[in-house]
């Protein structure tokens, strides 16, 4: 099995209640496998638990890259959230674990 952290890393932001998670692949070969099969119906089914969405993906090709964007993930946004990580950093983790589709 494959998971989002065995190609790439990734970084999160935060506004308001809004998180921004950028996934960088290491190689050509994962991000072209990340393109592909890392889309935005597979990451809001991964942050449902959170109560996040909807979730809007953006392509970065020149930096190998795709910048989530995942409205309502952050219970509210930092002065408002009772969580113990407010700014939503941890959700790049959340991010890393999701399972990729194995390779045709």
């Amino acid at each position: 099995m494959t998971i989002v952290h065995d190609l790439a890393h990734a970084r999160a932001g935060d506004k308001g209640n809004t998180s921004n998670i950028v996934v960088v692949a290491y190689d050509t070969a994962g991000w072209h496998r990340l393109q592909r099969d890392l889309t935005a119906e597979r990451v809001a089914a991964a942050f449902a638990p959170v109560g996040a969405g909807p979730v809007m993906r953006y392509e970065l090709p020149r930096l190998s890259a795709l910048n989530f964007v995942i409205e309502n993930a952050l219970g509210g946004g930092v002065s408002r959230s009772l969580s113990i990580d407010p700014h939503g950093k941890a959700l790049s983790a959340l991010m890393l674990t999701i399972d990729m589709p194995n390779p045709e």
